[in-house]
């Protein structure tokens, strides 16, 4: 009975973890982790969207004597497309404004890399042919696309 709880316990995590997985987005850079966010951050003005945060971790993480590998996430946002997704359901508020987490990993490659606003849609019970939705993927694209374009 323990063996058969811990086999489905185990089953719903790894399903969990394959969805999350399945819902982020992620492209490599040819540049550095922080040419790449200034890229995006340039983009992401560019478009006329707000920057509300851009957050260094590995910044952070040195402040209290850790190691960190470069990484930097920075959150944006236009109230023209965040706002109808809240109205639609208010808890999307907890994933908005949208964020980009540029890294380098172990190997040194770079990696951009953020969540499909589809999930957005199934994790807040949006409708999932918002026009919003599409618009939020289309900028995404778009401005990862400059961030690490050569």
């Amino acid at each position: 009975m323990l063996r058969s709880s811990l086999l489905a316990t185990g089953l719903t995590l790894t399903t969990a973890a394959t969805a999350f997985s399945a819902d982020m987005i992620t492209r490599t850079s040819p540049h550095s982790v922080s040419e790449t966010m200034d890229r995006l951050e340039a983009a992401v003005t560019g478009a006329g969207a707000t920057v509300f945060a851009r957050v260094d971790h590995a910044a952070g993480a040195a402040k209290v004597d850790m190691d960190l590998r470069p990484t930097q996430m920075l959150m944006f946002g236009n109230p023209k497309l965040g706002t109808p997704a809240m109205l639609d359901g208010q808890t999307a508020g907890l994933d908005l404004p949208l964020r980009v987490l540029v890294y380098a990993d172990a190997e040194g490659v770079v990696h951009v890399a953020y969540h499909a606003p589809a999930s957005l849609a199934e994790t807040h019970g949006l409708p999932g042919d918002a026009g919003y939705i599409a618009m939020m993927t289309g900028a995404l694209d778009k401005l990862t696309g400059k961030a690490v374009a050569e």
